[in-house]
């Protein structure tokens, strides 16, 4: 393995194809190859020779560089490179190899991304693309983020949506379920986009949309994929396109995508997985610089802090390199607004404030967040890794999921039958209250009690993001039906509808997953990763029949929204204006919002109590002096008044209440 140096920065030579019509230039580094060529294809199959073969010329620092002169457009393209298979080059038996690899950089890709593509990427904006404006947002606690594969969106037969499975159907407006049977209230009941602006969300989080090498592209069938095995970083992935053999097409698509999103006033995230490749042995990387890009073993094997097989190497120049510079592509090219980290655990603190800094660059009101764990154990200092205890060393703009949250809601993950304070009665009280603060050091909570962290990880409320279900393990109701199996659907909605309250009432950033809003099941099936569409797809007959439950989730999201009380800026803030109550049934706690900006719409409240109670009983609650509107109980969520209590608050069993006082 070639020896790693020190880096504090992105050397600025650029990668990859640069397209004019005059020529086109190709630059790849490959330290250890004897030489280096580019092949040129008139196709992206694989069952094509190539039409023209140049050399390229070594240049200082292992980089190898290339130009093809006239106008290429369109035109593939793969680097062969040769080397020597023997460690000494004094050897007598000296052999040599060649092999083919994608351009790591390619922007453009053929099917199944085996070939890098020329192409001129401002034909592929559709119209308005550059000039449109981004939805605002005003700090990264601001953010509501729903994570969705593009695929389940739009599969279900009464999806309404044309494009089923693909980039395009996520861009399609006025689709209803498709179900004659399926109204509320009279109305034909929306799905796909509509239903998730009418949501209020500000930010859809996309799982992997990179090319991923576990669906194949050229085959048009069910196969299925979460997308967590990347084999090309900087190009969309094609099954979603309506012509993957055209690398323009599903650049196109993607663009459209994010365009009629951000027109509907909600913000895209990527779903990026740096931390691992699909197949280290057979990757590009390792292709072009063999034991680099990846950490290893005493015994040379690939190391696998990802359970995946290998895990990249974030730390060295080259990888920390690639990173920044994709990421960076990504926002510019495509206007990201936001990234979501795999197993940023594995990736090293310095790489990740790097990629802050140069993000920052761009577009400042760009959110990052990530997993604060690994799967397995890594070569690299625990102390070196962004993990959760690591937290306060990250720059206070990159987001932590809280797994405390998370099982604190609903109990733990590994074990299905466990409960936490939704479905146990309140168990796991403190590590609820952990999560309503964000992660800050707040006096009132008792560190000791809580059940993963030693420690306020979070140190400011926008490193962490608060959730109680995801992609992974069972999604919320599932969890909910197999840790109380006895409960019917309306018990299992009051428990789904306290853990939404609890979630997008807390500090910090609040994440739930597609179809939580409407009872969305996978039947049990704990990872659904490559399970078919019958078990991922979202069922919107299913929001026909739970539609109370989405209005909740509208109501909750439209209240946080409307009031800066619940998305504090600082974790001083958090200390000065929120405060918990004494209560041994539950948990309740004052927010005091005066002096903070007024809401655009609804009353000016200037203070409110939120109330949780777990029991299956009623509890009364003394609010004091005063009358309080009522905005959220068991049944109704939002900004208009339901009720206005005095005194005291009756609060049922299995449920929440927010009331508000001016």
């Amino acid at each position: 393995m070639m020896p790693v140096k020190k880096m504090t920065r992105c050397e600025p030579v650029s990668m990859g194809s640069v397209y004019s019509p005059a020529k086109t230039s190709f630059r790849v580094w490959a330290p250890g190859a004897d030489s280096v060529e580019v092949l040129l294809y008139t196709s992206g199959k694989s069952d094509e020779c190539p039409y023209a073969h140049i050399a390229m010329r070594r240049e200082d620092g292992g980089f190898w560089y290339a130009e093809a002169g006239g106008d290429i457009k369109n035109t593939y393209y793969v680097y062969g490179v040769t080397r020597n298979d023997n460690e000494s080059l004094n050897s007598k038996d000296m052999k040599r190899s060649f092999m083919q690899a994608t351009d790591p950089y390619a922007k453009a890709l053929g099917v199944n991304g085996k070939r890098g593509m020329v192409l001129c990427l401002e034909e592929t904006d559709p119209p308005g693309f550059r000039t449109h404006a981004k939805p605002p947002l005003a700090a990264p606690t601001d953010s509501v983020i729903y994570e969705l594969h593009v695929r389940d969106l739009s599969m279900h037969p009464h999806s309404g949506i044309k494009h089923r499975g693909k980039y395009a159907g996520l861009a399609e407006k006025g689709t209803v379920n498709a179900g004659p049977e399926f109204f509320y209230r009279g109305k034909a009941v929306t799905t796909g986009l509509d239903h998730i602006r009418d949501l209020g969300i500000t930010h859809i989080h996309l799982l992997p949309v990179h090319d991923f090498g576990s669906v194949d592209e050229a085959c048009i069938s069910a196969e299925y994929n979460w997308g967590y095995d990347p084999e090309n970083y900087n190009a969309p992935e094609g099954s979603y396109s309506t012509d993957p053999f055209d690398g323009a097409v599903r650049i196109r698509e993607f663009k459209t995508m994010v365009q009629a999103l951000h027109e509907e006033g909600i913000r895209v995230i990527m779903d990026v997985v740096y931390n691992h490749v699909y197949s280290a042995g057979e990757s590009n990387f390792e292709i072009l610089a063999p034991g680099y890009f990846f950490r290893m073993n005493a015994d040379g094997t690939f190391s696998n802090g990802s359970g995946c097989g290998n895990e990249t190497a974030s730390e060295r120049e080259m990888m920390r390199k690639f990173m920044v510079e994709s990421l960076c592509y990504w926002a510019d090219e495509y206007r990201i607004d936001g990234f979501r980290f795999d197993l940023m655990g594995l990736h090293d603190i310095e790489t990740m404030n790097i990629i802050r800094w140069e993000l920052d660059k761009i577009d400042p009101s760009i959110i990052m967040y990530g997993e604060g764990w690994a799967a397995e154990d890594s070569p690299l200092a625990e102390d070196l890794r962004s993990l959760k205890k690591n937290g306060r060393r990250l720059n206070e703009r990159i987001g932590l999921f809280s797994d405390d949250m998370r099982d604190g809601i609903r109990g733990s993950v590994t074990i299905e039958n466990d409960t936490g304070f939704v479905n146990g009665c309140g168990k796991r009280a403190e590590d609820i209250k952990f999560g309503i603060v964000a992660a800050v050091e707040h006096p009132q909570v008792d560190i000791e009690k809580v059940h993963y962290s030693k420690g306020f990880w979070a140190g400011e409320p926008s490193r962490c993001v608060n959730y109680a279900s995801s992609h992974d393990d069972l999604c919320l109701w599932d969890k909910l039906k197999l840790s109380g199996s006895s409960l019917g659907d309306d018990e299992l909605v009051a428990l789904n509808k306290l853990s939404a309250a609890i979630v997008l009432s807390s500090q910090g950033i609040p994440f739930f997953l597609a179809g939580e809003e409407m009872a969305r099941t996978k039947g049990g099936v704990k990872n659904s990763f490559k399970s078919p569409d019958s078990v991922n797809m979202l069922d919107w007959d299913r929001k026909a029949a739970f539609m109370d439950l989405t209005e909740y989730y509208r109501g909750l999201i439209l209240l946080r929204k409307t009031y800066r009380a619940f998305t504090l800026r600082s974790s001083a803030e958090i200390r000065r204006r929120l405060w918990f109550y004494e209560t041994d049934w539950g948990i309740a706690y004052s927010l005091n919002g005066e002096g903070l900006p007024p809401p655009a719409a609804g009353s000016p409240y200037s203070r409110f109590i939120v109330i949780l109670n777990p029991s299956v009983k009623e509890m009364k609650f003394s609010l004091g002096e005063g009358r309080w509107d009522l905005l959220v109980n068991g049944r109704s969520a939002g900004i208009r008044p339901l009720d206005r209590l005095e005194g005291s608050a009756a609060v049922p069993g299995t449920s929440a209440f927010i009331v508000g006082k001016i």
